[in-house]
């Protein structure tokens, strides 16, 4: 549910919470971190680090993967609450223990000035003026998010599969077993995301198609376009492209003799399941939905919501709150009337000085060349909503789509989901399916959970960095079960009949 962008950083917004309206679906602004990495050996440099950039009293998390090449090393940065991921980073310089790396964006290079402790790397960050602290700690490998050692007892099979000028590369992984094999396709929520969806070193469909492929179900998961080893770009892609690149998967699925290709079905997360729907009432060829905190509203609903629960949580005034919606229903309307552009950004500026005024003798010390900053970051966030990603979402309305669906669905919602809030969206879900005819959907709220459902305390984003990486005990069961379950009902009444 973003769009595929780099790491954002809001600047005009109260430092009480408003700066966190944006989440994983919402334009954020851009502030790109540069990072890179030399060690006290390559041995000992080489691997997953996880921590944060800590500059006026926030933290903003962000990952690096290190691998020697030849004698030096290369390093990509993920910063998941910004759907930043895999960005190369440049320029590594090391003279043990002090490490340097930086990355030209945004409102200008950033730099990071460090030394390495132990398994540790402290130091400071700067960009544009702003200056603050980063710290990293090497983490090791998360086997429970990964696949068993020796290698599962499952095929896997890198596939090409073309949609017009795209190509998406993917993993179809298929069981040993003889015969045919129902299959799952796994669709990404939005942002520019791996055939993973991976997030903070937790890779959700590698664990999904791992889990569904022992239990005999075959699973495809698809890089998105422009990401990995997949072509094209997001940067003019819309929902009905994404659903598009799904219609592909599902004809190419078609193709293989070892897929029961009257057993296809879509589990889409998030915006992926808005797409899921959307493909189910263009093909018959889908035999069952499973959606993981599935949006049942339009988007201009969830990005409000989002705003009030995330503002909210990060202790904005009532009158704060108010000042952010009303904010964003400006923008809704400017982006719909296609008018209205020059307003909007004096009143982004309006925010931004606003804002500014507010930051203590400190604050104003540690981003002197805040004006500068603020002035990008307003023009980042014009763009963003110059998408057409973003016309598309705020108006598509799920909602007529589920009331065509008489597939088996399954669809599960985070208690503590702050991005798809269930209380937002499990009822008019309902009401659509019930209105369908459905007889066959089951709507359950996990509880507990956050909207990636591991099992989380307040269901903020920022938790996520911090979380295991790994699903709720019991939810890949529940959905394998009700897969098996809804397959075996699907035969039943084909030899009935």
């Amino acid at each position: 549910m973003p769009h595929k962008d780099l790491c954002r950083f809001k600047l005009w917004l109260s430092q009480k919470g408003i700066n966190m309206l944006n989440s994983k679906t919402i334009f954020i602004f851009l502030i790109l971190l540069s990072f890179n990495l030399k060690t006290f050996t390559q041995s000992q440099i080489a691997g997953h680090w996880e921590g944060a950039i800590s500059i006026m009293g926030t933290e903003l998390g962000m990952m690096v993967d290190i691998q020697p090449e030849g004698d030096s090393l290369k390093a990509t940065i993920d910063i998941p609450m910004q759907n930043a991921f895999k960005l190369p980073l440049k320029n590594v310089k090391f003279n043990h223990p002090k490490i340097y790396f930086e990355l030209p964006a945004g409102p200008g290079v950033a730099v990071f000035d460090g030394e390495i402790k132990s398994d540790s790397i402290l130091g400071e960050f700067s960009q544009a003026g702003a200056k603050g602290k980063f710290h990293l700690a090497k983490k090791s490998a998360d086997k429970s998010a990964m696949p068993a050692e020796p290698p599962p007892p499952y095929k896997e099979e890198e596939v090409k599969i073309k949609n017009g000028d795209v190509t998406l590369a993917g993993t179809l992984s298929i069981p040993e077993s003889e015969g045919l094999h129902p299959a799952v396709i796994l669709i990404t929520g939005s942002g520019a995301q791996n055939r993973d969806e991976e997030i903070f070193g937790f890779k959700p469909f590698k664990i999904i198609a791992d889990y569904l492929t022992r239990v005999g179900i075959a699973v495809l998961r698809c890089d998105d376009r422009g990401i990995g080893g997949s072509t094209g770009s997001m940067e003019k892609a819309t929902g009905e492209d994404f659903a598009k690149d799904v219609e592909a998967q599902v004809k190419y699925l078609i193709t293989r003799k070892e897929i029961d290709n009257k057993k296809i079905g879509l589990l889409g997360h998030s915006e992926g399941g808005i797409v899921a729907p959307l493909v189910a009432t263009r093909m018959k060829d889908i035999s069952f939905l499973v959606l993981l905190a599935a949006p049942a509203v339009s988007g201009d609903k969830i990005i409000l919501k989002q705003i009030e629960l995330l503002a909210r949580a990060g202790g904005a005034t009532e009158e704060e709150v108010n000042k952010a919606l009303i904010r964003q229903n400006q923008v809704f309307k400017v982006v719909r009337l296609n008018s209205g552009w020059d307003k909007l950004r004096v009143d982004f500026k309006k925010d931004a000085e606003e804002s500014i005024s507010k930051m203590t003798d400190d604050e104003r010390k540690a981003m002197p060349d805040i004006e500068n900053i603020a002035k990008k970051s307003v023009d980042l966030k014009i763009k963003s909503i110059q998408t057409p990603w973003f016309k598309y979402f705020i108006d598509f309305d799920p909602v007529k789509q589920l009331e065509k669906i008489k597939l088996p669905v399954l669809a599960l919602f985070g208690e503590l989901d702050m991005q798809v809030p269930p209380d937002l969206n499990r009822e008019p879900m309902e009401s659509a399916l019930s209105k369908a005819g459905n007889k066959e959907y089951t709507i359950q709220i996990v509880p507990k959970t956050n909207h990636l459902f591991q099992e989380a305390k307040t269901g903020n984003p920022n938790e996520y960095a911090s979380l295991k990486k790994e699903f709720v005990l019991g939810l890949m069961e529940k959905i394998a079960d009700w897969i098996k379950d809804k397959v075996i009902g699907i035969n039943k009444k084909e030899d009935k009949n």
